[in-house]
C-alpha cells in the first residue's frame, strides 16, 4: 500500500538552516518543498526596487497598494533539482539571499496584509498535501493540522557564524559584526510583531542544532518525518 501523503511544516529562528533540512527532506520523501521565506524576500526586493523601503524608510501603504501586481511562484532547477523563486516571471532567486534583503525581510513580513496575501497562497500550495514547507508560522498559522511540525533553534551566535560564511562563500562583501546584528533584529522582530509572531507549536518537536552536524540533523529528522507518514 502506498504511504499516505502529509504536510511537514518546519518553524523556527533565522539562519537556523530550515531551509536546508526542508530540501533535504523532500528529496528524500519524494515530497515538494515550498520555502516560505523566498515567498517573503522576493516582496522586500519588489519593496526594495520600487524605493519603498530603505535604510530609515518603509512606505507600507505603497507596498500595500502595489500587492496585486507582485505574483510570485516557484520553478525547478532543472540542473539542480531545487524549486527557485520567480518575481513576476524572473527568476531572483540569488538576489533574495543578500544580506541587504535579509535587513528588510522582517519589517515587510509584520506587514497583515502581506502575510494574508501569502498564506492564501501558502494554504492553496498544500491542498494536495505531500509538502515540506519552512518559515515562521506555518505550524501556527499555515497549516495548524499539519501531521508532523519542527521547530528548530540554536544560539545566535552559531547562527550568525553559519550565515557568515555562507554569504562570504557566495563572495559577498560583509562583516560578522553586520551578520550578528541582522540575526538579533530579525529574531527581535519576528518575534514580537503582532501578525503571526514566530512561536513554538505546542505539538512540535523541538530541535537544537546547536551542536548537531548536518548529517545528524537529518537522521533524526527523517525518522521523525517517516514515524509521522506511517501513523498518518
Amino acid at each position: 500500500m502506498e504511504d499516505k501523503k502529509i504536510i511537514i511544516a518546519i518553524d523556527g529562528h533565522s539562519s537556523t538552516g530550515k531551509s536546508t533540512v526542508a530540501k533535504q527532506l523532500a528529496k528524500a520523501l519524494g515530497y515538494i518543498y515550498i520555502d516560505t521565506g523566498a515567498m517573503y524576500r522576493s516582496i522586500a526586493l519588489y519593496a526594495m526596487r520600487k524605493g519603498f523601503i530603505g535604510e530609515s524608510r518603509f512606505d507600507q501603504e505603497k507596498l500595500e497598494k502595489d500587492l496585486p501586481k507582485i505574483n510570485i511562484k516557484f520553478e525547478i532547477n532543472p540542473k539542480t533539482g531545487i524549486a527557485e523563486a520567480l518575481l513576476n516571471e524572473e527568476n531572483v532567486e540569488r538576489e533574495i539571499r543578500t544580506l541587504e534583503v535579509s535587513k528588510h525581510v522582517s519589517k515587510v513580513a509584520a506587514v497583515s496584509a502581506v502575510r494574508k496575501k501569502l498564506v492564501e497562497q501558502q494554504n492553496q500550495m498544500g491542498e494536495n498535501k505531500g509538502i515540506v514547507m519552512d518559515g515562521r508560522d506555518i505550524g501556527t498559522v499555515v497549516f495548524p493540522n499539519a501531521e508532523l511540525k519542527l521547530f528548530m533553534t540554536a544560539t545566535a551566535k552559531d547562527r550568525a557564524e553559519r550565515r557568515y560564511l555562507e554569504l562570504k562563500e557566495r563572495g559577498e562583501e560583509v562583516t560578522y559584526e553586520d551578520v550578528l546584528k541582522n540575526v538579533v533584529n530579525r529574531d527581535h522582530i519576528d518575534s514580537t510583531r503582532k501578525d503571526s509572531p514566530l512561536r513554538k507549536a505546542s505539538d512540535a518537536v523541538k530541535i537544537d542544532n546547536s551542536n548537531l552536524t548536518l548529517e545528524d540533523q537529518f537522521e533524526q529528522i527523517l525518522v521523525l518525518a517517516r514515524t509521522a507518514i506511517k501513523n498518518a
